[in-house]
């Protein structure tokens, strides 16, 4: 890339874009020394979709406090998928359950309470 830059007009397009590449060079290629780190972060953004896809689905649930509950039931469904549980099968377990037990013990229902149980 060095050689092709010096053989381009600096103001170039492609000239730019080799500089903005040199640039960044070790962060480019940082994944190559350790293989744990993604090449790109298509993971992340992944995983954000559903929050995205949310957020704009709460301007139709017809009042803030349905916002809210929208908002809570998403953050728990994501929660579930986080901790390696199903969440459909967390949520038809936690149903069958919710109405037998105390207030003071609803935690055990949690995602992350339930992970080894449902896993």
């Amino acid at each position: 890339m060095e050689k092709t830059l010096r053989s381009l007009s600096p103001k170039s397009e492609t000239a730019e874009a080799i500089r903005y590449a040199l640039s960044r060079w070790r962060a480019l290629t940082r994944f190559v020394d350790d293989g744990s780190i993604e090449i790109d972060n298509s993971a992340a953004e992944r995983a954000l979709r559903a929050v995205a896809l949310g957020r704009k689905n709460y301007l139709f649930c017809g009042s803030d406090g349905g916002g809210e509950s929208a908002a809570a039931i998403y953050t728990l469904l994501g929660t579930a998928k986080l901790n390696g549980v199903d969440p459909e099968r967390w949520l038809r377990e936690v149903l069958t359950r919710i109405a037998d037990l105390p207030f003071s013990r609803v935690e055990e229902l949690l995602p992350w309470n339930m992970a080894t149980e449902l896993s």
